[in-house]
């Protein structure tokens, strides 16, 4: 829950408040209120807020009814609707545990600092059936030093999510880091959600000198880009951490290379082509990096071909395996995947921005020029990831990246990546 929801609907503010406002039996389509509810986010004044309070305050009589609830207690947080903490208060003692859980979430957003609220957000670490975890974050968040003791009981618990959580904002709130290794740890978990988990856990501790181990994590690039950036976000204004620290880790994730990464898999015996190939649509991308790891060192004769076969038969539309695809076609170096690059150069999807990274860094790979004024053309969008890796790209195809962004505008990590690349070209 960190960006308002992407919405395709585009009602007005009249109309979200005139869809939230009309009794569920007169819709033509029991989604229409949610949809309203969400479309509100846009919205940041009083009457949206008081119709989101309206629909919470209006019984839930079915489950559509506590759906519109609950996403109208979310919209109050990405507002950050201050006047709503009344409201988002009593919806902590809700039955419904999605709402008190959402309530939670939107308090954090609005930063509320008022004590009997982040007293009774406490309390709820005593009620069974909750999101702890998310209480956890919340209480740290907020540093409601208070909550220390009753985080603490987590600690040792046996879900890794909610231990690793604990352990984070125990440090947060006291300055505790004593358990803090064994949240690095998880980074080698065999289990997915605690890799993934305890990422952020280390970013809420602004953990910068895991950072590089942060970049083995054998979990998707999503999480590790978002890692490193936002410990670069808080680190390098406060000179916590410099560029300099952050960039080998950075490049290396940018780059994504099966053999940068420290996996948590094996494989009992080899693996068939076929079978390896299928392993890149799993949803665990450290079996994903396994899979890739085995086609450069088992299979480089024969998977360039059969991976571009599987593109234009599945991979195309998928958008874990396309990324998979597009990375090891520039891995194996396959001039007659050119065309196929490009085009992921340039897919516009939101689901496939990944592949745009994969994509850059594989035509760097292929070393054709060719390629220069698409990656020129791509190294200044709205996706710093891949402006980072055009810049990439293009410095080892010998272009001379000063030429390349628009330092005004560009992200930070771009501006302090065309700097010292330009810098290495003697400008």
């Amino acid at each position: 829950m960190e960006k308002p929801p992407f919405s395709i609907f585009s009602l007005t503010e009249d109309q979200a408040i005139a869809l939230l406002e009309t009794p569920p039996e007169q819709l033509d389509a029991p989604e229409d209120r949610y949809i309203a509810a969400s479309q509100l986010v846009n919205y940041p004044g009083d009457r949206a807020i008081n119709a989101l309070i309206a629909a919470i305050q209006t019984p839930s009589v079915d489950l559509n009814s506590r759906i519109v609830r609950r996403k109208a207690v979310e919209t109050l947080g990405y507002l950050k609707a201050a006047t709503a903490l009344p409201i988002l208060q009593l919806c902590l003692q809700d039955d419904d545990g999605y709402t008190v859980q959402n309530a939670i979430w939107s308090l954090g957003e609005i930063g509320v600092q008022d004590d009997l609220i982040l007293a009774e957000i406490t309390q709820l670490l005593t009620r069974p059936g909750q999101n702890y975890r998310l209480i956890i974050q919340t209480l740290a968040k907020l540093a409601y030093q208070p909550a220390a003791s009753y985080i603490r009981r987590f600690i040792d618990g046996d879900d890794l999510a909610i231990s690793s959580a604990a352990i984070s904002a125990v440090y947060q709130l006291t300055g505790d880091d004593s358990q803090l290794p064994k949240v690095v740890e998880l980074l080698q978990h065999p289990t997915a959600n605690a890799r993934r988990s305890c990422i952020q856990d280390l970013i809420d501790a602004k953990h910068y000198t895991v950072i590089p181990q942060i970049a083995r994590c054998p979990v998707s690039i999503a999480f590790r880009l978002r890692g490193i950036r936002l410990l670069a976000e808080v680190g390098m204004p406060s000179e916590a951490i410099t560029f300099e620290q952050i960039e080998p880790a950075l490049d290396q994730v940018i780059q994504d290379h099966p053999y940068d990464l420290d996996l948590v898999h094996e494989y009992d015996q080899t693996p068939s082509l076929e079978f390896a190939i299928k392993e890149l649509y799993e949803t665990d991308f450290g079996r994903c990096y396994l899979a890739a790891k085995t086609l450069l060192e088992v299979y480089p004769e024969v998977a360039s071909a059969a991976l571009v076969d599987e593109y234009a038969h599945r991979a195309r539309g998928d958008y874990g395996a396309h990324y998979h695809v597009i990375k090891l076609l520039g891995w194996l170096n396959y001039a007659p995947a050119y065309e196929i690059l490009i085009e992921a150069l340039h897919n516009q999807a939101p689901q496939f921005q990944k592949s745009r990274t994969a994509a850059a860094i594989s035509l760097g790979n292929l070393a054709d020029s060719r390629a220069v004024p698409d990656l020129l053309a791509c190294s200044n969008t709205q996706v710093w990831a891949l402006n980072y890796a055009c810049l990439m790209a293009l410095n080892q195809l010998g272009e001379p990246v000063w030429q390349a962004v628009d330092l005004e505008s560009a992200d930070f990590l771009v501006q302090a990546k065309c700097c010292q690349l330009a810098s290495a070209q003697g400008v």
